[in-house]
């Protein structure tokens, strides 16, 4: 099979929404005898996420190319037999990557304030793109990336929240709250654990193999801190949300699915963080120092929907989900699913292949990585689509922005905008340096 049958059988179909495939669904699907016949994909963002993502790319499609902002990361991964093995190429910029023609899927597991930038900029180069969560750092980049996604329906767009693929725990919570049979829920608790504490740390020179400046991309410009960068800069708000946005783009997704509180203009009305704290000192929203973590660690946020249901999402509960109805009460976590209505069954015969298949979007219940592939075959949307995801990313940032002030803020889930507080309003968004600004396609 030539280049161009492989893309055309990618480009075709992503229109075949409705299309059936003739032969059961198994890894080898993309595995066939030509090595013609696999997607071609990118790894961009390569360090222990990232390595991950790539060796389950690996299943269904070819590693052409490398690209991360520490060399270090990127030889290695093109070292190891079982992703590069020392035939991809490497690249610091990844608008390289993105210039490749033979280049179908891009698989973005950066940190964090980088994944809009580049996946906006996938998509107008007309690639499939598998994204890490969070998936965004701001409620405006929200709005950017839907905009970026509409405009490029053909193309499927993944995110990694894969509790969503997980049958017995997360899957089937949803399915049970989703059919009632906890009755009308009052109450859901998500823990997410606080953020780690620490510092001062001591400033110094970048190492030799890590391009410090393309790793802030459109963040401040500072200097560099071991502790802001690999494995640790999720607790730095300049670069992600904390917890907010690391185990809560997880388990406030599972809660908001749950409570079908996912379509637009959907989502809590008012964020109450009164109940907040930082390890430092805090003005107007900002940390004071430069050399500490600085997101949250002590938290109890209560976020209201116009149902009436409150959902608290805090540091103090066991990591997971609670939710309370006025049947029965049921946890769940990636350990564990607990409660009465488990067991006893209480959904007995009423969690099979066809709920699994409505949670899938019409599609079969399946790995992660295989329902990202499958849609790229079949089009349609992905179990962990992209404009769910947003809406739970609106959630985490607002839990986010009422935490740092302390305050408890409205928001207007139809305008999609904070009101009645100017402060609040203006974390909506930041500034982006020169030269790292993200592409407006609105």
């Amino acid at each position: 099979m030539t280049q161009s049958n492989r893309r055309g059988f990618l480009t075709a179909s992503a229109a075949a929404s409705a299309a059936t495939l003739c032969f059961p669904w198994t890894q080898t699907a993309f595995a066939n005898k030509s090595p013609n016949d696999r997607p071609r994909f990118a790894s961009i963002g390569i360090g222990g996420m990232g390595r991950g993502d790539a060796r389950g790319h690996k299943g269904y499609a070819d590693m052409v190319a490398i690209c991360d902002a520490d060399r270090g990361h990127a030889e290695r991964a093109n070292a190891d037999k079982n992703l590069g093995n020392g035939k991809a190429d490497i690249y610091r910029d990844y608008r390289q990557v993105l210039d490749r023609n033979d280049v179908d899927v891009v698989s973005i597991a950066t940190p964090d304030h980088w994944h809009v930038k580049i996946a906006i900029e996938a998509l107008e180069a007309g690639k499939h793109v598998f994204c890490q969560k969070p998936l965004t750092l701001t409620l405006e980049e929200n709005k950017l990336i839907r905009a970026a996604c509409r405009k490029h329906k053909g193309r499927v767009f993944f995110i990694g929240t894969q509790q969503r693929s997980s049958k017995d725990k997360f899957l089937r919570a949803v399915n049970m709250v989703q059919k009632g049979l906890l009755g009308e829920i009052r109450k859901v608790t998500v823990g997410i654990n606080g953020s780690p504490t620490g510092g001062p740390f001591e400033k110094s020179d970048p190492p030799a193999n890590l391009d410090w400046d393309l790793w802030l991309g459109q963040a401040p410009k500072v200097d560099y801190i071991r502790q802001r960068c690999h494995g640790t800069f999720r607790w730095w708000y300049e670069y992600s949300g904390g917890k907010f946005t690391d185990w809560g783009a997880h388990h406030i997704d599972i809660a908001s699915w749950a409570l079908n509180e996912l379509g637009e203009g959907q989502g809590p009305v008012s964020i109450d963080g009164t109940d907040s704290a930082h390890p430092v000192e805090y003005k107007d929203g900002y940390a004071q120092v430069d050399n500490h973590f600085n997101t949250s660690h002590n938290f109890a946020v209560s976020c209201m929907f116009e149902s009436g249901i409150e959902m608290v999402v805090d540091s103090r509960s066991d990591n997971g989900i609670l939710f309370e109805g006025s049947k029965g009460r049921l946890f769940v976590n990636r350990g564990k699913i607990t409660g009465t209505p488990i067991t006893e069954n209480w959904d007995e015969g009423q969690f099979g292949e066809e709920e699994l298949s409505q949670l899938y979007k019409g599609k079969p219940f399946e790995g992660h990585k295989q329902n990202f592939y499958r849609c790229i075959s079949e089009g349609g949307l992905p179990v962990s689509d992209v404009y769910s995801h947003l809406q739970v990313m609106n959630s985490c940032h607002l839990c986010s922005i009422a935490a740092r002030l302390k305050r408890k803020i409205k928001w207007d889930p139809v305008k999609e905008a904070i009101v009645g507080d100017e402060l609040a309003a203006s974390l909506q968004a930041r500034e982006q340096r020169k030269g790292y600004e993200i592409l407006d396609v609105r």
